[in-house]
């Protein structure tokens, strides 16, 4: 274990917030340690992953805009889920571990920040499937289970320049505020990650990446449904 950086980057609208977590896979080498990044939506939308067709995506929700992510996975609302990131450098100890064992961790992680808020949840043991393309509709192994139904699920992509995980929590009617869900996530990373950096200086190339990405990628049509 070494060290970890917080960014919270706040709330924007869709397209700027895939850029980010887009710019910071690609700033991966650069990074100086592991960056987990909570954000939010200034608006209702969704996003999906980055191989499901456009077409069928659109037909399984309301919600607008729809956003292609970076990474894989399936359909997931953004009306009033809690959103994080982890990105991960190349060489990092995460970085090595299979696409399941890190999928595990992370939610291991979260059922670790919920149990200390009194919140009991458990990782699914083995798939349901109840619905295509959606991501909480039925759950994978090692989903984040509370009282039997999905409240967590993330999608990864792993690329030479480093791992990235995006991740959603539809939070149990039971739930703490998202602040101190944020605060015990940050409590249990030090058994994790290390100890955490008060300071982070991202490489100077992210925030215009970021725009380009947002400008030119995220917010395009286009791309959204190129598949």
């Amino acid at each position: 274990m070494g060290n970890w950086f917080l960014l919270k980057s706040g709330p924007d609208t869709a397209a700027p917030n895939m850029a980010l977590d887009a710019a910071l896979l690609e700033a991966g080498p650069d990074l100086p340690g592991p960056v987990l990044r909570f954000y939010e939506w200034t608006e209702a939308a969704a996003s999906f992953g980055y191989f499901q067709r456009y077409a069928e995506v659109e037909q399984m929700t309301s919600l607008r805009p729809l956003v292609r992510r970076p990474t894989g996975g399936g359909l997931v609302p953004h009306d009033m889920d809690w959103t994080y990131s982890l990105t991960v450098p190349p060489g990092h100890a995460w970085y090595l571990l299979s696409a399941t064992e890190s999928y595990r961790q992370m939610h291991e992680w979260l059922c670790a920040a919920f149990a200390r808020l009194g919140v009991v949840c458990e990782l699914a043991p083995a798939c349901k499937k109840s619905g295509p393309g959606q991501c909480f509709v039925g759950y994978e192994k090692f989903d984040v289970l509370w009282q039997g139904r999905k409240i967590a699920g993330a999608a990864q992509r792993r690329t030479r320049t480093g791992l990235l995980i995006q991740g959603s929590v539809q939070p149990p009617p039971i739930s703490p505020e998202r602040y101190d869900w944020e605060r015990a996530m940050r409590g249990v990373a030090p058994e994790i990650l290390g100890d955490e950096r008060k300071v982070l200086n991202l490489p100077s190339t992210v925030p215009d990446r970021c725009e380009e990405l947002a400008v030119g990628v995220y917010s395009q049509s286009s791309y959204n449904r190129r598949r």
